[in-house]
């Protein structure tokens, strides 16, 4: 069976590994751009000993997709950095509001007083919550705010809500679905009559093992997910940056003759019944199977002439860019470490977070940042296109201001990442149900991954790759 794939990010090379585990050779990835690693981007300053990331600097060991992740790291003998749950990382997080710095509480404990930007005891939104009736949710899905909301309070919605889904994708809350996002929070207040209640009666009726030791894992877990319970890790990161990954797989990849071809687009598929046949350089080129893991918009016009409904569900998936700052200043500058601070989309400032990159990770004498402005607001701040060096001007403001730096940053790298987060828009379960519905109907020879369909997260995207290669037939 000859496969190929499309797209040279991290679900691409991954769909890659898992393809060549599961069917052997000949198989191809095509990859339009130059480079391999879609947004996962290090530059790696070692004569200055600090390292920029432009896109995720860390990956979490959670559960079984974190199990997955770590037994692919664990294979390419990659070296991590672990950071662990009593690191000041992954301890202290913050949000920038009502003109302040505002540390999340990190303990039960952080419940009990009132802790701005919140005017209330935390412990209030929680009693909300088992007084609360459930509601059945219109088209069983609603918006993350809006569940917020209704079960915990405005407060929580704004204060707490909003500036997490900035944080995970760029989003408005008022928008992203909470079905989606949240699965097991909305079934458990759908099911039970409360996000707590259910929680509470859901542990008491889990009698089961650990996710991990089922189905995938079922041989034992992966040697480095066992490592990070045991050590407690609360996320990790890798030895010279995190683009060290994708560089890992498509050397591993090639050490096996699978040919990752750079620079080579496809222009169009064309599906019939025996097989696909892909428009790469205006040559047509045969398979059996393709794996696509291109954003959904960029698939799209690839299937358009013979599926233009599919095209269309396709690009019912919605984008935004993401403009990425990254600064070094020399000396340790910040009064307060942790992982970053996220800014609470009600404060109508540019800027979605900041990351506190030298408090993750060693960085000897050096304070990196890393500043992230636009998402779903990129238009409302950025629509006239100002210049990298006024986007820095402005980065630089706002974090002088909120982290009280008085200097000017050494080094600095501005990056305007197009169309990079698909957003999970009410509905969002159902529509990636529709396509993948569509490509079963039709029987054609095609699987969709990656962070359109399956989640953003880097252990989301491996992961979707590895299902969607085990669900191709042997045949």
């Amino acid at each position: 069976m000859t496969t190929a794939v499309l797209g040279g990010g991290l679900s691409g090379l991954s769909a890659g590994y898992y393809l060549l585990r599961r069917f052997g050779k000949p198989l191809t990835i095509y990859e339009a751009s130059p480079r391999v690693g879609g947004w996962v981007r290090s530059e790696n300053r070692k004569d200055r000993n600090f390292i920029f990331e432009s896109g995720p600097r860390t990956i979490r060991p959670v559960g079984l997709p974190g199990a997955n992740t770590l037994e692919l790291v664990e294979e390419l003998k990659l070296e991590v950095t672990p950071i662990r749950r009593s690191h000041v990382a992954a301890r202290n997080r913050m949000l920038y509001a009502k003109g302040q710095l505002c540390m999340l509480p990190n303990s039960p404990k952080g419940l009990f007083g009132v802790l701005p930007p919140f005017t209330k005891p935390l412990y209030k939104a929680v009693l909300r919550d088992l007084v609360t009736a459930s509601k059945k949710a219109k088209l069983e899905d609603e918006s993350i705010y809006s569940f917020a909301e209704r079960r915990f309070g405005k407060e929580i919605a704004d204060y707490a809500i909003s500036p997490m889904i900035c944080g995970i994708c760029a989003g408005d809350a008022r928008e992203i679905s909470v079905r989606f996002l949240m699965e097991g929070l909305f079934e458990k207040e759908q099911k039970y009559g409360g996000v707590l209640k259910g929680a509470l009666i859901s542990r008491f009726e889990k009698n089961k093992t650990k996710d991990t030791k089922d189905g995938l894992f079922a041989e034992g877990q992966p040697k480095l997910y066992a490592q990070a319970l045991k050590e407690k890790w609360a996320m990790y990161g890798l030895q010279g940056g995190l683009e060290n990954l994708p560089k890992a797989m498509r050397k591993y990849l090639g050490e096996r003759d699978v040919n990752v071809q750079l620079s080579n687009e496809c222009r169009n598929l064309t599906f019939s019944s025996s097989g696909v046949r892909m428009n790469i350089k205006d040559a047509e080129v045969p398979v059996d199977h393709v794996v696509s893991s291109l954003p959904a918009y960029k698939l799209a016009p690839l299937v358009k002439q013979q599926h233009p409904s599919l095209s269309a569900q396709l690009l019912s998936i919605p984008y935004v860019d993401v403009l990425v700052v990254n600064m070094q200043f020399p000396g340790k500058l910040l009064k307060q470490d942790g992982f970053g601070l996220l800014v609470p989309p009600v404060e109508k400032l540019p800027l979605l977070g900041v990351i506190f990159d030298s408090c993750c990770f060693d960085m000897g004498e050096n304070t990196v940042l890393t500043v992230m402005m636009g998402g779903h607001w990129f238009d409302q701040w950025f629509g006239d296109r100002p210049s990298p060096k006024q986007i820095l001007d402005l980065a630089t403001s706002h974090v002088q201001k909120m982290l009280q730096i008085r200097e000017e940053p050494k080094f600095s790298r501005v990056h305007t990442l197009h169309k990079c987060i698909p957003q999970y828009t009410v509905g969002h379960k159902r529509r990636v149900e529709a396509i993948r519905n569509y490509i079963k109907t039709y029987k054609l020879p095609l699987s969709v991954c990656g962070a359109a369909y399956d989640g953003v997260g880097i252990n989301d995207v491996i992961l979707s790759a590895r299902r969607q290669v085990e669900g191709i037939p042997l045949s």
